[in-house]
């Protein structure tokens, strides 16, 4: 009788763990477990939706590309059901979500916690046909991109001449060729090799991604405007789920998806790039780095120079059929609206 009983709870225990788990969420990105995205992000986030589930769902989180792949193929990857959840930058498939880069124009961007909730009202209003393939899950943005450079100090805008720069889209592509400088496209886990073999002179990233790139001995100079002055620019980062996979899951599990995403998850990725902005500032300057801020005076060159580019972007978005000038209006209106909170 012992023996028939202890079989019998052992059965009803590999029966409970075989229904604990009802759904396994695969998250594929680029970057490194290191970097402030994984650890601050999307770690919390894996054990917050495996608790509110009661361990029904199941995150597993593959930083580093390491299903395969290249950074541009992720959105898709998504998309077509290759991983569950990716994490991206929209940028890196460039012209593919033109309403998204209003937010990467020249000088329309702040810290992360301002520019992501600038982000939820603007997707709400403008970015659904761009995300119909995928349901997404985050929409958000680091703080403004600085100018990180090698070997010479860019404190005007003419030091930027013929300068290498690593841009991460199309609208700072075209923001720093009308700045002067020579603008050369990769992925971040590519930068820290193109500087030191000399493929680049400088690079357009956020601190936050500053220390697990491991480049503070290789970039000694930076240069930022300021996040009153709107920043250089900033890119959009969207965390987007299968859409087959969400619809597949049972009501009560969409509903903890729903309720720890979307604007409770931009929230929390907002705050956590901001600390690791000001963390990674300060580890540049105790590491002898020299921090040049452009002066206010000289902002309306900079301006002046990349407006263009800005004029371009309304006039590809009214071409589309779309009222750019008020899409462009009203991101800037979002924006100061956050900057006001």
């Amino acid at each position: 009788m012992k023996t028939i009983l202890l079989a019998g709870i052992a059965a009803i225990a590999v029966a409970g763990s075989a229904t604990a788990q009802e759904v396994t969420l695969r998250v594929h990105h680029f970057l490194s477990a290191e970097a402030p995205m994984h650890k601050d992000v999307l770690a919390p986030w894996e054990k917050l939706i495996e608790e509110k589930s009661g361990g029904r769902i199941d995150v597993q989180l593959f930083p580093s590309m390491q299903l395969g792949g290249k950074p541009p193929q992720l959105f898709d990857q998504a998309r077509d059901g290759v991983v569950d959840i990716s994490w991206t930058l929209l940028g890196y498939t460039p012209g593919r979500f033109p309403i998204s880069e209003v937010f990467e124009l020249p000088f329309l961007s702040g810290s992360a916690t301002q520019t992501t909730a600038a982000l939820q009202q603007y997707q709400a209003k403008y970015m659904g046909d761009e995300l119909k393939d995928v349901h997404p899950l985050l929409i958000h943005a680091p703080a403004a991109y600085k100018v990180h450079t090698k070997d010479k100090p860019v404190a005007a805008q003419a030091d930027l001449g013929g300068l290498k720069i690593r841009t991460p889209s199309r609208m700072m592509t075209d923001g720093l060729a009308a700045l002067g400088a020579n603008p050369i496209g990769m992925p971040v886990p590519e930068i820290a090799q193109a500087l030191t073999t000399g493929v680049i002179d400088g690079a357009v990233i956020p601190w936050e991604v500053f220390g697990s790139l491991r480049i503070e001995s290789v970039t000694k100079d930076h240069a930022e405007f300021g996040a009153e002055n709107g920043g250089l620019s900033t890119s959009v980062m969207a965390l987007v789920m299968n859409q087959a996979k969400y619809d597949a899951l049972p009501d009560d599990l969409k509903k903890v998806i729903d309720e720890n995403t979307g604007a409770a998850l931009a929230d929390m990725a907002g705050k956590a790039f901001d600390a690791a902005e000001a963390a990674e500032r300060q580890k540049a300057i105790d590491a002898g780095g020299k921090i040049t801020v452009i002066p206010e005076v000289d902002l309306a060159e900079w301006q002046g120079a990349t407006q263009p580019v800005v004029d371009a972007w309304v006039k590809s978005m009214t071409d589309a059929g779309h009222d750019g000038q008020a899409m462009l209006d009203d991101a800037r209106a979002m924006l100061a609206a956050a900057k006001g909170k």
